[in-house]
């Protein structure tokens, strides 16, 4: 999966946006709880997030794959 748009939404989601029409929700709530994370327990940090088209990025380092985030998407209805 190739992410074409990520959106960070106030209740520590992504809005995830695939190359084929996709479109989920991913919970990184879970992940927060890991030390290579813990910084995302800050809503500033959070929303400085970076697309890399097959992975997520924030500006601290932590990073998640599309194959981690496509595995755990709960995809949206198409509108």
């Amino acid at each position: 999966m190739r992410i074409v748009e990520v959106i960070p939404k106030s209740d520590y989601t992504l809005q995830v946006i695939a190359d084929d029409g996709r479109t989920g929700i991913f919970d990184v709530r879970p992940y927060r709880e890991f030390e290579a994370f813990a910084e995302l327990k800050e809503k500033d940090a959070f929303v400085k997030i970076m697309n890399g088209d097959y992975f997520v990025e924030w500006d601290f380092g932590a990073d998640l794959s599309a194959d981690t985030i496509e595995a755990h998407l709960h995809l949206q209805p198409p509108s």
